[in-house]
């Protein structure tokens, strides 16, 4: 018999942020407003894309986003990250959003795929350095 069917979910990745989701950052339903959440999971991922590249970056598309459910004031928010596309210039990069509530309770709550550039002192594309 398969036990991974009792494993509850886990993301998928590596951690690169964690902060708290505070009130001043509430929308008026009292959820965490989606905008500031897109910009955590965007600092994630450049803090990975940054690490890759070896150097600067920019976000150049999101190519997906899906909110699966609301983020409560006082969560914790974890942004993992898992890099799926490395090109010339560009990454691919997939980020997950994870709330721990007060409970204990941990769930995903969103997910997307982000596009960084590597770029050079001058903003220009460069190209992302093979790994050692």
């Amino acid at each position: 018999m398969d036990e991974s069917y009792d494993q509850p979910p886990q993301p998928r990745g590596h951690l690169a942020l964690q902060t708290i989701a505070m009130p001043a950052d509430a929308n008026w339903n009292g959820d965490i407003f989606g905008g500031w959440l897109v910009s955590q999971m965007d600092l994630a991922g450049a803090v990975s894309a940054r690490a890759r590249a070896r150097g600067r970056v920019a976000t150049v598309a999101i190519d997906s986003m899906a909110f699966l459910r609301p983020v409560p004031v006082g969560a914790v928010v974890s942004c993992y990250t898992h890099m799926e596309e490395v090109g010339r210039t560009s990454m691919g990069i997939c980020v997950e959003a994870w709330v721990r509530e007060d409970s204990g309770e941990v769930s995903k709550v969103t997910e997307g795929r982000f596009v960084f550039v590597a770029i050079d002192e001058a903003g220009k594309t460069r190209l992302v350095p093979d790994l050692d």
